[in-house]
């Protein structure tokens, strides 16, 4: 998850539908009716933003799903033997996963898997601590059946899933991943919102010689934790939070900023829910 980005997709908020969306951004919890205008633009500084840090973006069609489909992490999950398509916890993103199914068998990329009822399953929760360990957060989105289909199918691979209690926080309807409460910055470090992480995972992240970058408290419901690896010491933030995004600095990252007042805090999804890596190193 920290090695060069080098290819990624992304979903445009026209491929989304944005443009369209009357009421239903109420029913998907965003904060406001959304400004098309705007979320093209920052979308477009977020592309711009990533092929000028040397990743390849291709794009995926989201039309006739969700407005949540710009969030283009959440519906598979990447390793190093193939995609795993997803279940996804929202009701309303459960056609997601078939359209990166086809995406990823238009782009001959392999197919490790799929996550089926009972099991739920959305990629925020889940965290690559090394290239043999994946933490998977346990809670609205994800449920325990999901994560014993998710070991399942890495178990064969030699990789240990582990897997980590959320908070309730605001509920069913909240937004609330793993990665919304911790991202890893390199092979060492991570950024956290330290008081929302259970006992457990920091003592893990501890134990494995983590070092731990906390968010400014002030910033939390701007996403400050959702800061995207570009690989060599290089992250991508959001633009509206400062303090957090100078104590990566002076943490001796380099991180580059872009506005995402309406395309990610608007709908709760920050650099990490808008791409969906698919070739590091």
């Amino acid at each position: 998850m920290v090695a060069p980005l080098r290819r990624l997709m992304l979903c445009a908020p026209e491929a989304a539908g944005w443009q369209h969306a009357g009421e239903s951004w109420r029913e998907l919890g965003y904060l406001h009716r959304p400004n098309f205008a705007a979320a093209l633009e920052q979308h477009g500084d977020l592309r711009r933003t990533l092929e000028s840090a040397g990743a390849e973006v291709i794009a995926l069609d989201g039309n006739g799903l969700s407005m949540d489909a710009v969030y283009a992490h959440d519906a598979s999950f990447m390793t190093d033997y193939g995609a795993i398509c997803l279940n996804m916890g929202k009701v309303a993103r459960r056609e997601e996963p078939a359209r990166h199914r086809e995406f990823y068998q238009q782009w001959g990329i392999p197919m490790l898997g799929e996550i089926h009822s009972p099991g739920t399953a959305e990629a925020g929760d889940m965290v690559w601590l090394d290239q043999k360990t994946v933490l998977v957060g346990r809670g609205y989105r994800t449920n325990s059946a999901g994560i014993e289909q998710l070991r399942a199918l890495l178990g064969v691979n030699g990789v240990e899933v582990i897997a980590a209690p959320l908070p309730h926080g605001a509920g069913p309807g909240c937004c609330l991943h793993l990665m919304s409460l911790m991202s890893l910055l390199d092979e060492r470090t991570v950024l956290v919102d330290l008081p929302w992480l259970a006992v457990e995972t920091v003592q893990l992240l501890c134990a494995r010689g983590f070092g731990l970058v906390e968010i400014d408290a002030a910033e939390r419901d701007t996403l400050a934790c959702n800061v995207l690896a570009l690989g060599e010491r290089r992250l991508l933030a959001i633009q509206e939070n400062p303090r957090t995004n100078q104590r990566l600095r002076d943490a001796g990252f380099e991180v580059l900023t872009f506005a995402a007042g309406e395309i990610g805090i608007n709908g709760g999804g920050g650099p990490t829910c808008l791409t969906r890596p698919l070739l590091r190193g």
